[in-house]
C-alpha cells in the first residue's frame, strides 16, 4: 500500500467516524423527542430521513475501504 492510499484510507475512516457520531447524535435526539411526547412528527421524520442518508453514506465509504475481490 502506497502512502497516498494509506492517507486516503485514513481520511475515509475519519469521515466514517464523524458520520457515525452524527448518526448516534440524531438517534439520541429522535429518542428524546419521542420520550417527551413532542407532537412535531415532521421534525422526527426529517431526523429519521437524515439518519438514513448518513447510514447510506457510511455504507458507501465502508465499501471503498473493502478491496474488490474477483471471484
Amino acid at each position: 500500500m502506497s502512502e497516498d492510499e494509506f492517507l486516503e484510507q485514513s481520511t475515509i475512516r475519519a469521515k466514517i467516524d464523524e458520520l457515525k457520531f452524527r448518526h448516534r447524535s440524531l438517534d439520541s435526539e429522535v429518542l428524546a423527542l419521542q420520550e417527551m411526547g413532542v407532537a412535531d412528527q415532521l421534525k422526527v421524520a426529517r431526523l429519521k430521513k437524515e439518519k438514513l442518508l448518513l447510514k447510506d453514506r457510511i455504507a458507501s465509504l465502508e465499501d471503498r475501504l473493502t478491496p474488490d475481490i474477483i471471484a
